[in-house]
């Protein structure tokens, strides 16, 4: 009895924790209608700057004891909030008339930033914190240890709730806020200072953020990865509550603190993907969460009808040929490490085209997309190691093992929409990556599967450059080609009014189901063929990380063209080398760059082509960047 008391205790206080981070992450959410990627930054963040001020108050024999400690954090909590407010006032505030998914570009070039950041702050070292005078013991609880600053964590949370709740409900500025939280437009026509409002928000919910970080340091060893995990703890937390919603959050938290208590010991070999397959059950069942309500109004620019794919002009395809036949041509002018590069650029390229073909065709946000490129990888190279098949039928078997997954995951995910859908596609990457890491007779974990070698007719470089060449360009060209037809036209209907879509008799549903499988199937190519360039496969191709690679690529290149992800592609994996030969801080460059490019062209550079090609034709060019079309 005393043991399971100890468990469930742990569960609430890990709970509480993770509840002070979900509920900023809730809160902008609520408010701007933002998926901020750099919430898991902010509270690293707090977590090295409150290690660095408790270290000085070791140091001078912790002066204030406990009070000491909770001012430190407090203080990396405002340094951290005050950051929220800058990225606010010079970054997103410049993105709210942009496409929904440039500022969640934005914000992951401001992850790399503070990735870089703190590595050259603190050094790539984990590091260990101190517990302060009083907050070091244990407490006996029907004979079991329990550590008293656990006990204390578990206290905060209803307390940081509570002061939330007042906030919110008992003070002017919390009135704007929940009435912005329901419907935007309105309050912007009451004449109520969005910007301000907006500023406040991200300050409140970053600070939030830098406290949860602040308070771990006593708890946990702090690492330059921990921002990602906690990040997409934090998003899993939100969508189970439901968008907004402080009170779901807590309630969310403290369910998922307790299934991680819980889970090591009832489920081992599952306990990374409990957190996920409750938030699919709860979208599936609940779809805006325990206790979210649908939304107002959405954010300044959103909705509206798409710009219109248009098939490639005489000069468009001869450009395009003439560049795949200096392609097949590049064994001939460039040596081995020009191959590999191209290589490389040939299965992004198709990754990211898949990906594009869900998100620019059909409108379908993932967040998951990883999971068929990891599934496609696992599956051509499953196939050839366990079953010895030669490498034409393992990638085909990569394919199929992909289509699969999007099979399964794209009947849950179609059925929402939004970021409800993007968070279960998130939900299926990470509990597909979780089985790779787990299943070790099978996948290897952490060690993956080696010698996965491409048959002796194409063991060369150029030969199996050439092989690739082939099946990306045969992939792209299948997407391109469905995006014109009868079954692409109806998904850009649907995309454009779903409901009008359906009022004609178009099977939404199933063209979204049909989209994910065909999106799916192209990442598992890209993901065979990766297998094979490499020789090895790992857990790690299933991360977020790659998930999140793609979208960069295609909202580098501009969803607003089927040549988009083949631009962004070629744009991120150039500056990405280059950048990486130039300094050992390749993260931080690559992420100030990416930032630069959203503000720039915040179409991508296939839109920003476009508008400087109407500005060239017309002279009409509007103060915001946007194209007037017509002349001066």
């Amino acid at each position: 009895m005393g043991f399971l008391l100890v468990q469930a205790l742990g569960g609430l206080a890990a709970g509480s924790v993770l509840f002070l981070v979900a509920s900023g992450l809730s809160l902008i959410f609520g408010v701007t209608r933002i998926v901020n990627f750099a919430h898991g930054s902010f509270t690293m963040l707090g977590a090295y700057l409150a290690w660095s001020l408790t270290e000085r108050l070791g140091q001078a024999g912790w002066p204030g004891g406990a009070a000491g400690f909770l001012l430190a954090a407090l203080a990396a909590a405002l340094v951290v909030g005050l950051l929220g407010a800058l990225m606010e006032r010079l970054l997103l505030r410049r993105l709210y008339r942009s496409p929904e998914l440039f500022p969640l570009l934005a914000t992951f070039g401001v992850v790399l930033v503070l990735q870089d950041a703190t590595l050259a702050l603190w050094g790539p070292e984990d590091l260990l914190g101190r517990r302060p005078p009083g907050l070091s013991g244990t407490v006996v609880l029907l004979g079991w240890p329990f550590p008293v600053y656990d006990l204390v964590l578990i206290a905060l949370g209803p307390l940081v709730l509570g002061l939330l709740w007042l906030l919110l409900h008992r003070s002017r500025w919390g009135t704007r806020v929940r009435a912005a939280t329901q419907d935007r437009e309105m309050t912007a026509i009451l004449g109520i200072d969005q910007n301000r409002l907006f500023c406040g928000v991200l300050m409140l919910g970053s600070a939030l953020a830098g406290l949860g970080g602040a308070l771990q340091v006593p708890r946990e060893a702090l690492t330059l990865h921990m921002g990602l995990s906690t990040v997409v703890e934090a998003f899993a937390v939100v969508v189970i509550g439901g968008m907004g919603s402080i009170p779901g959050a807590f309630l969310a938290a403290l369910l998922i603190g307790e299934l991680q208590a819980f889970g090591i010991l009832l489920f081992p070999h599952i306990t990374l993907v409990l957190v996920f397959l409750v938030m699919a059950a709860v979208l599936v069942i609940r779809p805006h969460g325990l206790l979210g309500r649908a939304t107002g109004a959405g954010r300044s620019g959103e909705g509206g009808v798409a710009e219109p794919l248009r098939p490639a002009g005489p000069v468009a395809t001869t450009l395009g040929l003439a560049l795949i036949a200096a392609l097949a041509t590049a064994p001939f002018w460039t040596g081995d490490y020009g191959l590999i590069v191209l290589t490389d650029l040939a299965i992004l390229a198709l990754f990211a085209a898949g990906l594009h073909f869900l998100i620019g065709v059909a409108g379908l946000i993932s967040f998951g997309h990883a999971a068929y490129f990891g599934l496609g990888a696992y599956g051509a190279a499953l196939a050839t190691h366990h079953l010895a098949l030669p490498m034409m039928p393992a990638l085909a078997a990569g394919m199929l093992a992909a289509a699969a997954g999007a099979t399964l995951f794209g009947w849950f995910c179609v059925r929402r929409s939004g970021v409800y859908l993007a968070m279960l596609s998130l939900a299926g990457a990470e509990i597909t990556g979780s089985a790779a890491m787990q299943w070790t007779d099978v996948t290897g974990g952490d060690n993956g599967i080696l010698g996965i070698w491409p048959d002796s007719w194409a063991a060369s470089r150029a030969g199996f450059y050439w092989l690739t060449l082939v099946l990306a360009t045969t992939g792209v060209l299948a997407l391109r080609r469905l995006a014109f037809a009868p079954f692409g036209t109806a998904l850009r209907a649907a995309r454009d009014s779903e409901r009008r879509a359906t009022s004609i008799g178009i099977p939404v549903r199933r063209l979204h189901w049909l989209c994910f499988i065909v999106a799916g199937t192209a990442a598992g190519l890209a993901g065979g063929l990766q297998t094979f360039a490499t020789g090895s496969v790992f857990p790690t191709v299933l991360g977020v990380t790659t998930s999140v690679d793609g979208l960069v690529m295609v909202l580098l290149g501009g969803l607003g063209s089927l040549a988009g992800p083949l631009v962004g592609a070629a744009a991120f994996q150039g500056l990405k080398g280059e950048i990486m030969r130039e300094t050992d801080l390749w993260q931080l460059w690559l992420g100030l760059t990416i930032i630069a490019l959203v503000l720039a062209c915040p179409r991508g550079l296939t839109g920003f082509a476009r508008d400087l090609t109407g500005w060239w034709r017309t002279g009409g060019w509007q103060t915001d960047g946007w194209p007037t079309g017509g002349g001066r």
